[in-house]
């Protein structure tokens, strides 16, 4: 049977393109080696977007939504698919709270927020770090992601996400600073000015939500975007479905597959799987990160891969495209 599966990804601004792009690449992927068709819909970064296009899709008679980056965007995208009873995977957005309420009808390939942010605050507890401060712009993903960090590090220092920070990271004393901010704007623009402050040669730079993952960080930054912490959700070696999957990436995207990527090509292996097996518990793939089953997990509203691997990492200084394991899951 061939299933026609409505995908949700952000591939112009406001929206990150870039990751949209590498979403979008693993997903098709994954539906050519299994015969998928995909109907494609630029959400833009805009929730109000994505949830008329859940709308469309259903009247175009598709069998499932997958896919998604942004937490604020899958949630839109998720209420309206729970609504109309559509099975609706989402691939890459964190946010615990992707439902209002318990629902059947979605599922989570990414890890929950929540797991991630603590093991990123604990990796800061380990370095030394007690004096942290976050540049956060508004908006729900980036207001729990505080929320979750206060919980472990106690309080912290906000500011506002701009590039005449510096001033106030001297003043308070900071020792690490988090970037809780869209990328490439104002992200960039604020590690340049704090890599240009000789007051701050010391002060870390961190990123929990992944923005030096993808290839455009190095390019925009050089050498300013390495030594920057973020969470990544690849294990440390991939195995055979893994090693394969991340070269046919590699040839389509012309660049290093993202963790992104494996999360749409992922998204689509347990997508077909549940449509013929009728539910989320009777989804057991192996997917290119590892097996992929579903739970049932405290505090989180829609079924959950428990768990994606998780890692720690910043870009070697030494080699830009090189990337060190600073802590995963498995050292817990």
């Amino acid at each position: 049977m061939t299933y026609s599966i409505g995908v949700l990804v952000p591939l112009t601004p406001p929206g990150w393109a870039a990751a949209g792009r590498h979403l979008l690449a693993g997903l098709e992927l994954a539906a050519e080696e299994l015969d998928v068709e995909l109907v494609v819909r630029d959400t833009a970064g805009d929730p109000q977007r994505a949830a008329a296009a859940v709308d469309e899709l259903v009247g175009l008679g598709v069998t499932a939504v997958a896919g998604e980056y942004h937490s604020v965007v899958a949630r839109a995208a998720a209420a309206r698919a729970d609504a109309l009873g559509l099975p609706f995977l989402c691939s890459s957005a964190v946010l615990d709270a992707l439902t209002e309420q318990p629902t059947d009808w979605v599922a989570r390939i990414a890890p929950a927020q929540s797991r991630g942010w603590m093991l990123y605050a604990d990796f800061l507890l380990g370095a030394g770090h007690r004096r942290i401060a976050v540049a956060a712009q508004p908006s729900v993903y980036w207001a729990a992601g505080t929320r979750i960090l206060r919980e472990r590090l106690g309080p912290l220092i906000e500011l506002e996400p701009t590039a005449a920070i510096c001033d106030a990271l001297v003043d308070q004393g900071a020792t690490a600073l988090l970037l809780l901010t869209g990328t490439p704007e104002p992200a960039t623009s604020i590690v340049k000015a704090v890599r240009r402050d000789p007051r701050l040669a010391e002060l870390l730079i961190g990123a929990p939500a992944g923005q030096p993952e993808l290839p455009e960080w190095a390019t925009l930054l050089g050498q300013d975007g390495a030594a920057i912490p973020f969470l990544r959700y690849l294990p440390e070696r991939l195995g055979p479905l893994g090693t394969r999957v991340e070269a046919a990436l590699r040839e389509r995207l012309g660049e290093a597959p993202s963790f992104v990527a494996f999360e749409g090509y992922d998204t689509i292996l347990a997508l077909v799987e549940r449509l013929a097996g009728g539910s989320w518990s009777d989804v057991a793939v192996e997917g290119t990160r590892g097996p992929v089953t579903f739970s049932r997990t405290p505090g989180i509203s829609v079924w959950q891969w428990t768990w994606p691997p998780i890692q720690v990492v910043d870009r070697d200084p030494a080699q830009l495209d090189r990337f060190r394991v600073l802590r995963s899951l498995d050292d817990e």
